[in-house]
């Protein structure tokens, strides 16, 4: 692997739309010289300072479900190294979103006995034991692109040796082959142009996960 480029990304694995593009992520490893490093974030993090302003259901949500699954992952990478991330966030992943299980702990010990996880890291979901280390390694993605942004952050080395790094893209239905590559490398023409910062439209479809 050390002749591929490593892609960071920061994942909050409540989001369905983060799924879509880590499923796609996982499509490019397959077409282009590319290695993903999964990394934590969160967005109960993100709009702690800001429930007020959002819509009640999703500030609720924020409240009382996203904290639990990103500390298990937080957990998860502090006790058994960051290599576990992966598979632990596609075993979760898995469960919340094309299965539409409910998300709560005993789906999460599932996934965690799945990748071959101690059940008991799921305790982590009702403690702030990690959150030192998942509030870090949040800012260290959220620090890259600015705080107007959600999940996913990609980030890649640049020409400069700097990184670029981008929120999105947030796509549905996750593209395979050609299709994931030319996302991809049109992705990176973009989000490398000097000056670039936006480009949007409106979603009229939810995430398939087809």
């Amino acid at each position: 692997m050390t002749d591929r480029t490593p892609a960071d990304f920061w994942f909050d694995p409540l989001c369905p739309w983060a799924w879509m593009t880590s499923r796609w992520m996982l499509e490019v490893e397959k077409v282009r010289p590319v290695e993903v490093r999964w990394h934590i974030m969160s967005l109960a993090v993100l709009n702690e300072n800001r429930l007020d302003e959002l819509p009640e259901q999703y500030a609720e949500m924020l409240r009382t479900r996203a904290w639990g699954p990103a500390r298990v992952c937080a957990a998860a990478e502090q006790e058994h190294g960051s290599e576990v991330l992966g598979p632990l966030y596609t075993a979760i992943g898995t469960r919340f979103h094309p299965q539409k299980r409910e998300q709560n702990r005993d789906t999460i010990v599932e996934a965690l006995t799945e990748v071959g996880l101690p059940a008991e890291l799921a305790d982590a979901a009702d403690t702030d034991a990690y959150d030192a280390p998942l509030r870090a390694s949040h800012k260290a993605g959220i620090d890259l692109v600015g705080q107007d942004v959600g999940t996913p952050v990609i980030a890649v080395p640049g020409a400069d040796g700097g990184q670029i790094a981008f929120f999105g893209p947030v796509v549905t239905p996750a593209p395979k082959g050609e299709a994931a590559a030319r996302l991809w490398d049109g992705t990176l023409l973009v989000a490398s142009t000097p000056g670039f910062y936006e480009i949007k439209r409106t979603r009229d479809v939810g995430p398939r996960f087809d």
